[in-house]
């Protein structure tokens, strides 16, 4: 079964006066499905139906949210520079990427996690009064910080 270039059904013909078609018009001639007989074949330009298949992963990925970016927190960080930082992952926020919050801590800065459990709360707070956000990933404390992850609630 020959399906055209324009998605015109052309019958059921012969595996070489279907090459030889495809041939004529400079175009690939693909198997769509195997699982019917006869065998379903559409003339087609491959190269270009890869590029479009891409083109479309690539458009639902973005609208899925794909790339996490990340914000970086002192343990000494002024409120201007705190609010910076919310402007920052806000925008992330609507442009509908993940936003990793880290705030690294150095030497005896770990001892004192409260404060800096104080410092990503304060963070929060002026990040909710730009955008709605919601936490994938809680406050967790690795080696050498605490990190969270937060996406755009909708």
């Amino acid at each position: 079964m020959l399906i055209g270039e324009e998605g015109q059904q052309e019958g059921v013909v012969k595996i070489e006066e279907a090459l030889r078609k495809a041939r004529e018009r400079n175009l690939d001639l693909v198997q769509v499905t195997e699982r019917i007989d006869p065998p379903v074949c559409r003339i087609i330009d491959h190269g270009k139906y890869l590029y479009q298949l891409e083109k479309k992963r690539k458009e639902t990925e973005k609208k899925t949210g794909g790339d996490l970016k990340g914000i970086r927190l002192t343990f000494n960080i002024s409120l201007h520079d705190l609010e910076t930082r919310a402007d920052n992952a806000a925008k992330f926020l609507n442009q509908g990427n993940k936003v990793k919050i880290e705030m690294r801590l150095r030497g005896r800065e770990k001892a004192l996690g409260e404060f800096a459990n104080e410092k990503i709360e304060k963070f929060l707070g002026l990040l909710k009064e730009k955008i709605p956000f919601r936490i994938e990933r809680g406050i967790k404390k690795e080696l050498r910080g605490l990190t969270m992850i937060i996406s755009k609630s909708t």
